[in-house]
């Protein structure tokens, strides 16, 4: 499932991930790593990063100036897109009791055992990964990894535990489903995307269902065929010698065997499924009515067109200068907040939308405005002054980005998984800097259609039942 969170969520002002998963509090905090004190900059990724593969696990060390602090991060395709059919919650409950214990440590040892060194591990679950978030003090980093081994290879897998999650998961799904942005997300993904795609989340009668009825023999079988080295990335960064670093994760994965890469599905087509264009998800008694209207884009991030589309998404609909904000809200005050983004396509290929917050009393005249926006930006395309503010703006974000362990952990990881040389992160301000309206405005049109766009809203919707 793809927004479950065993932790209070955060709003951050970010495009919604799918769903957040166990420890999302924590993993949240631990990308607040330090700042680089020294000369590492996006322009020496490739040069100084070391990648290399050991023991069928692809690491990647990039030693940077910051003192004393490293930052990890890793994925494992083991995701909700590989649950079977007749149990979509299968992969958020075995990636949910990776810290419940070990067959050598209860979660109460290994949590004494951080908590004594002031570092963090987590784990997380999204549509295509298993995901691993940790931080450490330089001196910690045999432990740390240690542990991040142990419960990858070796979790305890008790029934009392299984127990427990499964009642955690139920609990926090219904609450979840009482958001109007979760129902919105919910029923958009399956407008839009066929059945068999990871980005597809599942119906909440059936994720209930599979997780009640899962076993602990269902959750060690999955954990036994996907969990390995063929398909584990791990990237540390900050201050950690590489040499140091292969060796101790040579020695803690010694033996470690398994995984199996995801078959990639076919691309979702606009207009491909037989859906409404229109559809209301009618939650009683909400002042708040979120929207999603949108499409599959049939990219993926690594596709030749995805930064020219991005560029022109974020004209429409990227912060306070972006046309939606600037209008809907600002000028006609019909909103509460509104954007535009690309989402889903790290692993396979994602969606374009709109997405934005309306009192039902305003949707009606909201949708209109919105669809105004939409239009004039779809026909005509965006303006060279925008093409030059968004240039910049992207190009400045992204290194800012690069400006923590954590940001750099998060982009090096990102650009394995989406198939990209690291040379890419290198090259990326000069890619968006070469790029002209004529490039911008024609991907637009070539991946986008507004009549074939679907339209979710979520919420006391006027007139719906």
């Amino acid at each position: 499932m793809k927004v479950l969170s065993f932790a209070p969520a955060l709003r951050l002002g970010l495009p919604p991930s799918r769903r957040l998963r166990p420890s999302a509090l924590v993993a949240v905090l631990a990308s607040t790593a330090l700042s680089f004190t020294a000369t590492t900059t996006s322009a020496q990724v490739a040069k100084n990063a070391v990648r290399q593969s050991v023991g069928g696990i692809e690491l990647v060390v990039l030693q940077t100036g910051v003192r004393e602090v490293v930052t990890i991060r890793g994925s494992i395709a083991a995701g909700d897109g590989l649950s079977p059919d007749t149990n979509p919650a299968l992969a958020d409950l075995t990636g949910g009791m990776l810290d419940k214990g070990t067959t050598t440590r209860d979660k109460y040892a290994i949590a004494q055992l951080l908590g004594d060194v002031g570092a963090t591990i987590s784990f997380s679950t999204g549509p295509s990964s298993l995901n691993v978030n940790a931080k450490c003090l330089r001196q910690n980093l045999p432990l740390v990894i240690g542990l991040i081994a142990e419960q990858l290879r070796t979790p305890a897998f008790s029934p009392e535990e299984l127990a427990k999650l499964k009642k955690q998961f139920a609990g926090i799904y219904r609450r979840q489903s009482d958001d109007t942005d979760f129902r919105a997300d919910d029923a958009f993904s399956r407008a839009i995307y066929p059945a068999g795609h990871p980005n597809r989340q599942a119906p909440g009668p059936e994720l209930l269902a599979g997780a009640e009825q899962t076993t602990l023999a269902d959750v060690k079988a999955f954990h036994a065929k996907y969990y390995g080295p063929a398909t584990f990335r791990l990237v540390l960064v900050g201050d950690v010698d590489p040499a140091a670093a292969r060796a101790e994760v040579a020695k803690v994965f010694a033996g470690w065997t398994g995984g199996e890469r995801a078959p990639k599905p076919a691309p979702a087509k606009a207009g491909g499924l037989d859906t409404a264009r229109d559809q209301n998800v009618f939650m009683p008694e909400k002042t708040n009515l979120s929207l999603i209207w949108g499409q599959p884009t049939g990219l993926r991030y690594a596709d030749t067109d995805t930064l020219a589309l991005r560029v022109g998404t974020a004209a429409l609909g990227s912060g306070f200068t972006g046309r939606l904000m600037a209008n809907v809200r600002d000028k006609e005050g019909l909103t509460y907040g509104i954007g535009s983004y690309v989402a889903g396509d790290t692993f396979v290929d994602g969606d374009w939308r709109i997405q934005g917050n309306f009192a039902p009393a305003m949707l009606e005249k909201g949708i209109a405005a919105t669809k105004r926006q939409l239009t004039e930006w779809y026909t005509n395309g965006i303006t060279e002054a925008e093409l030059a503010q968004r240039k910049t703006g992207l190009a400045g974000t992204y290194k800012v980005g690069l400006s923590t362990t954590a940001g750099m952990a998060g982009t090096i990881l990102n650009t394995l998984n989406r198939e990209l040389e690291l040379s890419f992160i290198d090259q990326y301000p000069a890619r968006v800097g070469a790029l002209t309206r004529e490039q911008v405005n024609t991907a637009i049109k070539k991946h986008l259609d507004p009549e074939k766009m679907v339209l979710v809203k979520a919420g006391t919707v006027p007139g719906a039942k």
